[in-house]
């Protein structure tokens, strides 16, 4: 487990101190996101908003969890902020299926997503408002705002909460919570993994001697879907990856192929290198679906 992940999530002793130490800060951080909840201006955009969030950054759920739901409705645009992008402003990744993009310029999640909703538009900007209005203009009848629970918009506010909970509840830097952990009682639906939803993985194009290397949020959740590997090589999330790097560590391992998730595998596609896949898929309760296409009829239905 990487030194970020213990410190997160199974501290050890100096780790705890450290945690404790950093008190001030993770105060500090907690005021300014009360505040800016608390005097942020609210805005209609007249337009069904299903916003998907988390309190604890990374590793929720969020890209799969938006892909399964969003599938299910015409003219929807995905909006999100595209971290990690070679791109500023505001960009159209996809328009109706037809990507416009490229990974570097969309970011890693962006650009899955656009490949797995091949009906969906797909738009990134770190001001979300201006994305929403790009959204009107284009016609779009349906937005899913990826982590949008901040935003004091009108819309459904839906927040995942992770199977793998972290040990202190403690805001950034103590704890890896961005907000107060109390907030999952204010969300429209808390959904919560193994209960509301669960996660579903495959492997595709298996090899004899695979080689892990991931660029993810908490890469220990992946250990339990995981076949038989060669080794493991990961890094920060939404790191990108080094071409010759990979091609050494396949030599090194003797491995016949690099085994990587979707998110990976977006900014590997063009490097040719063998690859084996852990398509990761959720299995969403049919009553959560229920709702979230309640409020859309409703919303449309005014």
């Amino acid at each position: 487990m990487r030194f970020i992940d213990r410190y997160f999530y199974k501290p050890n002793f100096w780790q705890k101190i450290l945690a404790i130490c950093l008190l001030p800060i993770s105060l500090l951080y907690f005021i300014a996101s009360t505040l800016r909840r608390k005097f942020s201006k609210f805005q209609d955009f007249q337009i069904p908003i299903i916003s998907i969030g988390n309190l604890v950054a990374g590793g929720s759920g969020k890209t799969p969890f938006i892909i399964e739901t969003a599938k299910n409705y015409k003219n929807v645009a995905i909006i999100l902020r595209g971290y990690k992008r070679k791109s500023k402003g505001l960009l159209v990744i996809s328009h109706k299926g037809e990507i416009l993009s490229t990974q570097e310029q969309a970011g890693d999640e962006a650009y899955l997503i656009a490949k797995k909703l091949p009906n969906a538009s797909v738009i990134v900007c770190k001001k979300r408002h201006l994305a929403l209005e790009k959204a009107k203009e284009m016609g779009i009848k349906i937005v899913f705002l990826d982590d949008g629970f901040r935003f004091n918009y009108k819309k459904l506010n839906i927040l995942l909460k992770p199977k793998l909970q972290p040990y202190f509840n403690f805001c950034i830097p103590s704890g890896i919570y961005r907000e107060n952990p109390y907030l999952y009682n204010t969300a429209d639906l808390t959904i919560t993994e193994d209960q509301d939803y669960k996660r579903i993985v495959t492997l595709k194009n298996p090899t004899k001697r695979m080689l892990l290397v991931t660029a993810i949020a908490n890469p220990s959740r992946l250990d339990q879907f995981l076949p038989d590997v060669v080794g493991k090589i990961t890094l920060n999330d939404h790191s990108t990856f080094n071409k010759d790097f990979l091609t050494q560590q396949l030599k090194n391992h003797n491995a016949t192929s690099l085994l990587v998730t979707q998110k990976d595998e977006v900014k590997l596609l063009d490097f040719g290198l063998p690859l084996s896949i852990l398509e990761l898929k959720l299995e969403i309760k049919p009553e959560i679906l229920q709702k979230i296409d309640n409020y859309i009829k409703n919303y449309n239905n005014k």
